[in-house]
């Protein structure tokens, strides 16, 4: 029998509703007290920003790639529920699998495991209608609902602000850190502070910030053209006690692959300390 989302708050179609699985466990302190399922899953890290347009999904999906390089066993949970691209940009296509009792992630060209509301839809371009209660319900599916097997890390790619979706990831999922994704621009302080002011509401912490379109390259020369400015969001970060660990071009050719859905063939050695940071974080 088919789960009833308006009444449930479930996914479409997922057989006999799963997310009543006994096998639960006790929320983390920093948690509402929403009991989840126990995940053979290191580390989860949600990558966030306080604005839409900032280029956070493809800092996840490049920041997912760097670490799979690097060895790890890496999942990506797409919590963009209505917005999600992460299927299109790895090149992954059709429905989501199960054995019976449990959804099973797709799997990328280099093996990293991904869920994503676009995997079950019928057509990729279907919007989706739903109000919060049941965006957040997806989320949790997303965690009880999956057989993530045996993980290093989990990258959380997040909607932006700081609505429904966020604060049911922050509430209910063993969140262990958050990047922040910015770009250089004059609302950069009011927008990570929104975001890190949620962090620390829910005493998550903040490792960081990658500041996204920080700069054109010259074709020719290779000369770096700040298009928005240069330095503010170091000084914005550094009033917040923040490290910038990354900042990042604007890049055709990264462009042109999330384009393509070869995401995980994309070149971004900016972001060497967030990879940095997240084998640390595993040690």
């Amino acid at each position: 029998m088919s789960c009833e989302p308006e009444k449930c708050g479930t996914l479409p179609a997922c057989e006999g509703c799963p997310s009543n699985t006994k096998e639960k466990k006790k929320a983390p302190p920093h948690q509402s007290g929403q009991e989840m399922k126990q995940q053979n899953i290191k580390k989860v890290f949600a990558v966030v920003s306080g604005k839409g347009g900032v280029g956070k999904s493809t800092v996840t999906r490049l920041l997912s790639a760097e670490e799979r390089r690097q060895g790890l066993a890496v999942g990506v949970l797409d919590a963009y529920v209505t917005g999600p691209s992460m299927p299109r940009m790895f090149g992954v296509q059709g429905g989501v699998l199960g054995d019976g009792e449990h959804m099973l992630p797709a799997s990328t060209v280099t093996g990293i495991k991904l869920i994503s509301v676009n995997l079950l839809l019928e057509e990729e371009d279907s919007p989706v209608i739903w109000r919060g209660p049941i965006l957040g319900g997806v989320v949790q599916q997303f965690w009880n609902d999956v057989e993530w097997g045996d993980l290093d890390v989990l990258f959380i790619d997040m909607p932006p602000g700081t609505g429904d979706v966020p604060l049911t990831v922050f509430q209910s999922l063993p969140v262990d850190g958050i990047f922040v994704v910015t770009t250089p621009q004059d609302l950069v302080g009011m927008i990570v502070r929104k975001a890190v002011k949620m962090a620390e509401m829910m005493h998550i912490p903040v490792l960081g910030a990658v500041e996204n379109m920080a700069y054109a390259l010259c074709p020719d020369c290779g000369k770096k053209i700040y298009l928005f400015g240069e330095g503010e969001t170091a000084k914005q970060l550094d009033a917040l006690g923040l490290p910038l660990l990354a900042s990042m071009p604007i890049r055709p050719e990264t462009a042109r692959l999330c384009d393509q859905g070869m995401v995980e063939m994309a070149d971004a050695p900016e972001i060497e300390r967030v990879v940095d940071v997240v084998l640390q974080q595993l040690k």
